[in-house]
């Protein structure tokens, strides 16, 4: 359901207004004092934030599902004359990594995942790939979000060279949601138009749900905030941080 062939092609233009910089600083907040900690950045898509964090001074790779993000990350690494690995496979089959500092799993990559065993083994393999003291980081849409904010679709964007209309619908699980999105991109030779569509899956739980399975899998000094602040998640809050340690 979540092909992001063509949607990698303009997805940087559409998270323009994430501060990237306040994820690399929550990071940066609670990283290990050491000389070029180990960081692996998973769901990196097009590695804006992957290459920030290596210009942070920490020592990077990035893994995706998506070879057309990957492809966009590598010339991005390439145009900023740095060497920085990437691999493509999903989460929950995460493997060949061993003794990280960090993990990330940024700008909700996780509620990607559309099964609950899913999430769970992400969370666990992401452990067994960290070292003892490690810390895994990562944000998720609120039961709100996903709930009343998405409810009130459709959404429209338009640069002049990008236009989109954004319907969601509620999916069948529960906190679930389907995007339902129509591009027109303008082709710089022609200055015509072109559409495409794209259909992609959302799913989030409860907080309560993530502290329970990541406690499964091991971790501990869970902690919570929401909306890039340092503050606990209340009712009305849109995006959650979580934090843990191995």
């Amino acid at each position: 359901m979540n092909s992001y062939e063509r949607f990698a092609e303009v997805y940087d233009y559409l998270m323009e207004d994430v501060p990237y910089e306040k994820y690399v600083d929550w990071v940066r907040r609670y990283a290990p004092n050491t000389e070029f900690p180990t960081l692996l950045d998973i769901g990196c898509g097009t590695g804006t934030l992957t290459l920030m964090f290596h210009e942070a001074g920490y020592d990077v790779c990035g893994v995706d599902l998506s070879e057309s993000m990957l492809s966009i990350a590598n010339q991005r690494m390439q145009e900023a004359n740095v060497s920085i690995p990437f691999y493509q496979m999903s989460m929950d089959e995460l493997e060949g990594f061993n003794d990280l500092d960090i993990a990330v799993i940024p700008i909700d990559s996780i509620n990607y995942l559309f099964h609950e065993e899913e999430v769970k083994e992400t969370l666990n393999r992401v452990y067994d790939s960290l070292r003892p003291g490690g810390q895994l980081f990562f944000d998720v849409h609120s039961l709100y979000k996903m709930d009343e904010i998405y409810a009130q679709s459709p959404f429209s964007y338009d640069d002049g060279d990008i236009f989109y209309l954004w319907y969601t619908e509620k999916g069948e699980m529960e906190h679930s949601v389907i995007h339902d999105i129509t591009f027109f991109v303008r082709d710089e030779a022609t200055n015509l138009f072109e559409r495409f569509d794209e259909e992609h899956f959302q799913r989030t739980f409860p907080i309560e749900v993530y502290e329970n399975w990541l406690e499964e899998a091991g971790f501990s000094t869970i902690t919570f905030t929401a909306d890039w602040k340092e503050e606990k998640p209340v009712y009305t809050s849109e995006r959650i941080f979580i934090r843990a340690v191995k």
